[in-house]
């Protein structure tokens, strides 16, 4: 029973998609999602915008509840892999600190960065709610990018970025990530 778990386990890992706001992290996870689901693996995504509004919906967007906000998603996500799922972060998550703490929730290797490296001019021309233009007005305070640093991860796994000017499709940004998994060897057969 305990080979059993320990191989189960190895087929789970905490794949996290960071970045800025209107990058299509949640459209990635979602993709990323049925692309293991195709391949017959069990996933769960822990979406930021969604965990903002039960779990951590007490918290502000401090750099302080910002920290808490991600400690809990890490443990929450560790329960996950505990239990032998493939748990997808999408989340913000502007400190490396932060980033850095929920790594080490994970034993090495099963934590997968995944950063979308987008100019905040595709962020901007993405943002169908006005997010940015409210911050850039001074009535949205705290915006990552805007007023509040985004600081990229100094060594991730996998980095997104666009081709000529424009995002890769979501599919194809999953089957990178599935490429990934499958070299690493989480994607055993």
């Amino acid at each position: 029973m305990e080979r059993m778990l320990s191989e189960q386990r190895r087929e789970a890992e905490a794949t996290s998609t960071e970045g800025l706001c209107h990058l299509g992290k949640s459209t990635l996870a979602c993709a990323l999602s049925r692309a293991l689901h195709s391949r017959g693996r069990l996933t769960y995504i822990l979406d930021g915008d969604n965990l903002r509004h039960g779990l951590n919906k007490n918290l502000s967007f401090s750099a302080e509840d910002r920290a808490e906000n991600i400690r809990r998603i890490g443990e929450v996500a560790r329960l996950f892999v505990d239990a032998g799922v493939i748990c997808i972060t999408s989340l913000i998550s502007p400190y490396r600190r932060d980033r850095d703490a929920c790594r080490a929730l994970f034993p090495i290797g099963e934590f997968i960065e995944i950063f979308m490296d987008f100019p905040l001019e595709i962020c901007e021309e993405r943002d169908a709610k006005g997010l940015y233009k409210l911050a850039r007005a001074g009535k949205i305070k705290c915006f990552t990018g805007i007023d509040d640093p985004y600081e990229p991860p100094e060594s991730c796994e996998i980095v997104m970025q666009p081709r000529n000017g424009v995002c890769p499709p979501p599919k194809d940004m999953a089957e990178q990530v599935v490429a990934y998994l499958e070299e690493k060897g989480f994607l055993k057969a």
